[in-house]
């Protein structure tokens, strides 16, 4: 047989175990009923921030008029909007709650894809090219995570006062690059030494085409779990700057970090200078707590459903 027709064999059969694979894949990831529920959950969490204008159109600084709804705790048969009761102005904690996740989300998801997209182009550059190019690049993305993530987040925030969720993504976007780079520089270095990309090389096939048809599609597993892995991280920084006075301004936009800081800033209990019930700042809690179990349990989930090895082993 022909070098072409070893060659063309073995680019159909990479397609063939590509889509095998991902059939395989699906199948294992199924078979996890933690991660297929962290996915619910989290869909469910989606959904709701979504349609935050339809669940809670008035908007995060509705009030109810009177002051009977001051820091009213959580009742039934007056809305379900009021279930979870009201701030000192009346406010309904399910409709900021709401919101704030809404805004969350934007941030978290947004400031992901834009990292991983920066992220894909570096590693594949310093992947293919290697060489200076390699070397560059590479202690570019070593200078950018030296400090601790939090340090250098809290200090991009303090520069850019005021922070609205734009500027909070595109922070996120340029800091956390650099993890989702090395991921794909690993991976298609990895990927490089496998037969059918000699294969292709030997058709002919230039950079940009061998890069697109088999290096980042057999690259796609480790891409999607370094994807999700960055929405929870994002999350859990942006809660925690929020929480120490940095961030967005709830006065501006709701994220739950500044939902909670706002609630807990007077104090708790009976150092609590608002009287703010606990519902104030526990209702955008257990939302942030779902919200980071689901992303969390659904990384484990595809990290271990997208792994080559269980691939072999199965």
């Amino acid at each position: 047989m022909s070098a072409v027709g070893v060659g063309e064999r073995a680019v159909v059969l990479d397609v063939v175990v590509s889509r095998g694979y991902w059939r395989a894949s699906g199948r294992r990831f199924l078979r996890q009923p933690i991660a297929v529920s962290a996915l619910v959950l989290l869909v469910a969490l989606v959904v709701s921030g979504m349609l935050a204008h339809r669940l809670a159109p008035l908007g995060w600084n509705d009030l109810y008029l009177g002051a009977e709804w001051q820091n009213h705790p959580p009742v039934t048969g007056h809305g379900w909007l009021r279930w979870m009761g009201t701030d000192n102005i009346g406010r309904s904690a399910i409709a900021r709650s709401i919101w704030g996740l809404h805004y969350t989300l934007t941030s978290a998801f947004l400031g992901a894809l834009l990292a991983s997209a920066i992220g894909i182009v570096m590693g594949s550059i310093s992947a293919i090219y290697g060489g200076v190019v390699d070397a560059v690049i590479m202690r570019f993305a070593d200078f950018a995570t030296t400090f601790p993530v939090i340090v250098t987040i809290i200090a991009a925030f303090s520069y850019l006062q005021p922070v609205t969720v734009a500027k909070a993504t595109l922070v996120f976007a340029f800091y956390l690059w650099a993890f989702v780079a090395r991921v794909v520089r690993t991976r298609i270095r990895s990927i490089e030494a496998e037969p059918f990309v000699e294969a292709a090389r030997a058709l002919g096939a230039s950079d940009l085409r061998l890069l697109l048809r088999h290096l980042l599609p057999n690259a796609a597993g480790s891409i999607i779990v370094a994807t999700t892995s960055l929405v929870g991280q994002i999350v859990l920084v942006e809660a925690t700057a929020e929480f120490f006075g940095f961030g967005v301004n709830s006065l501006v936009r709701p994220t739950l970090g500044n939902l909670i800081a706002e609630a807990t800033q007077s104090g708790i209990g009976r150092f609590n200078v608002l009287s703010l019930g606990w519902w104030t700042w526990t209702t955008p809690a257990i939302v942030l707590v779902l919200l980071l179990v689901s992303v969390n349990l659904l990384g484990d989930g595809l990290a271990a459903a997208l792994d080559p090895r269980a691939q072999r082993r199965h």
